[in-house]
């Protein structure tokens, strides 16, 4: 297994927006870190809530990762875990003025502009990936995630929609390699039925969703012109990447998932950790 070179940004970059859930701005600043520092979230109005991008600290999965607990939690991380896992960077300091990351236009492309802008640097340290040994299977009643060895990463995706306009189901499949993510994954947005709205504002969430950060979904089909035929499975794709960043590795696999979603990602990412820390025992 071939280790990789970690990655940073050579300079500091803002920006602001509205989060999904919460409906309030926010803004967040992204830093160069240090070889082996992974990304970590930093609440400056709480100077002890420095959070690395990791499973330990994931404490939700409703609608979106929740890193670290109350007042200094971080919520709705997984499209900037996306784009940092996209662009292949390792290191990262992320300082987050507000509960919730900005939503921007709903999908990944919006950070990895800010990324690309900061301009990536490659650092002295390497990193090692991940690679399954046998088969890592999990699965949620009907939910099912596999991840099998392989030279990258591949991931299949089936979104079951049951719905009249679109279709029983969407399905992607997609290898991760050679500007695929920038150009095939990032732009996929947030998406949503529109009879879910209301029910979901009742629970305190997407108070700040609307047509211009995510694609709707009603009776007759997408409400809004989506980016490609199938950009709900591609976001899923999208989600999938940034919860698999939790691992703080790169994976080589095979991935295939049917119907799951951040909590069923997670159960997979716990599945290959605890398989990592097996094969480091001496």
């Amino acid at each position: 297994m071939s280790s990789v070179p970690q990655r940073t940004i050579r300079r500091a970059v803002s920006v602001s927006g509205t989060g999904i859930h919460t409906g309030a701005r926010a803004e967040i600043t992204c830093r160069p870190a240090p070889v082996d520092e992974g990304i970590v979230f930093v609440r400056p109005d709480h100077p002890a809530s420095p959070m690395r991008a990791s499973l330990h600290n994931v404490t939700g999965t409703h609608r979106g990762i929740t890193l670290g607990a109350g007042s200094a939690s971080v919520r709705t991380v997984e499209h900037l875990l996306a784009a940092a896992a996209g662009l292949g960077i390792t290191n990262l300091l992320v300082d987050v003025r507000g509960e919730e990351l900005p939503i921007l236009d709903g999908s990944a492309a919006p950070y990895c502009a800010l990324l690309s802008r900061a301009e990536i640097a490659e650092q002295a340290g390497t990193i090692e990936p991940i690679t399954p040994r046998g088969a890592a299977w999990v699965e949620e009643g009907e939910a099912t995630l596999l991840a099998v060895a392989g030279p990258y990463l591949r991931i299949t995706y089936v979104v079951p929609l049951r719905h009249a306009a679109l279709g029983a189901a969407q399905v992607a499949d997609i290898t991760v390699r050679d500007g695929v993510f920038m150009r095939d994954i990032a732009p996929a947005r947030t998406w949503g039925f529109a009879a879910d709205v209301e029910k979901l504002r009742r629970q305190g969430l997407a108070t700040g969703a609307s047509l211009d950060n995510a694609l709707g979904i009603g009776p007759e089909g997408y409400l809004n012109p989506p980016r490609m035929s199938n950009e709900p499975v591609r976001h899923k794709i999208l989600d999938l990447i940034g919860d698999l960043a939790l691992l703080g590795r790169p994976l080589l696999a095979h991935v295939i998932a049917v119907g799951a979603g951040h909590a069923l990602h997670l159960k997979l990412v716990r599945r290959l950790e605890r398989e990592a820390d097996t094969a480091r025992e001496p």
